[in-house]
């Protein structure tokens, strides 16, 4: 009697293990912001629209760029429309975090600080930290290591990683952060700084705008994964975003986009100031 009874409870609690996987599946998934997304039948998207040519606007004031285009694709996929929440960036993670918007793609670096905080998708791009140098100093500096000397005044934008990089590479100079990068670049190109260090996309497509007034030493000194931040404790989303990277690589899609942002300048006429 006790050995038959043994043996119907451990069917029975083989029978429902199962069943409190799945319920558990299920609860997830009914948090997931996957979820929420496809029953709200709207993704959005936290950015800060200043960062070229990841995300900016055009002269009609519409948000534009390679982060865009890559949002409005993941919606298209969804089968949901795409809304953008524009936020200033010392506010981004926090944004997230209190769900002002559901995933964030702005050119973000992945960083054990920040990734404390959010939980990454796969990088969708690697970049680095680069020099724009007013163009004065054209014959008089070509490396960091040379512009490190307390004689010289660098711009960067507060916050970012090319702070993060300022500070640990160049102790000597004097350093000026702003609150854009547009702003600490002006800084330069007007004189009163002598190099902007930021990352290489936006440094590139800068460089090529004022060419006659800076000077690109365009070997970064830093190598940066960016990814797209979403909030912790979230399996299911952070697996549809990876699958999604591995299905626009293997069809082209990525490539395209990225040769319209970053290989072609045509796009420029169409960004306010330009």
């Amino acid at each position: 009697m006790r050995r038959a009874l043994l043996t119907a409870t451990i069917l029975l609690l083989s029978w429902l293990a199962p069943l409190q996987v799945r319920a558990a599946d299920q609860a997830l998934w009914e948090k997931s912001t996957l979820n929420q997304i496809l029953k709200r039948g709207e993704l959005r998207v936290g950015l800060e629209a200043g960062y070229l040519p990841f995300e900016m606007r055009d002269k009609r004031g519409e948000i534009i760029g390679f982060d865009v285009d890559l949002a409005k694709l993941m919606a298209r996929y969804m089968g949901v429309k795409v809304s953008f929440v524009n936020t200033q960036w010392d506010g981004i993670i926090p944004a997230l975090l209190t769900d002002k918007f559901d995933i964030l793609m702005s050119g973000m670096t992945i960083t054990p600080e920040r990734n404390l905080q959010v939980n990454f998708a796969e990088p969708y791009i690697i970049i680095g930290q680069t020099i724009l140098l007013n163009a004065k100093h054209r014959d008089t500096v070509k490396t960091v290591k040379e512009l490190n000397d307390p004689k010289y005044t660098v711009a960067t934008k507060l916050g970012t990683t090319g702070e993060i990089a300022a500070r640990r590479y160049l102790g000597k100079v004097k350093l000026k952060t702003f609150e854009t990068e547009a702003d600490a670049a002006l800084e330069v190109r007007n004189g009163r700084a002598d190099a902007f260090v930021y990352d290489l996309p936006f440094n590139v497509v800068y460089g090529a705008q004022y060419k006659d007034a800076l000077v690109h030493l365009k070997e970064p000194f830093t190598r940066e994964p960016l990814g797209w931040a979403i909030r912790k404790g979230d399996p299911d989303f952070l697996n549809w975003l990876d699958h999604f990277q591995d299905q626009i690589r293997n069809d082209g899609t990525y490539d395209a986009l990225y040769n319209k942002w970053f290989e072609g300048t045509a796009w420029l006429v169409n960004v306010q100031g330009g």
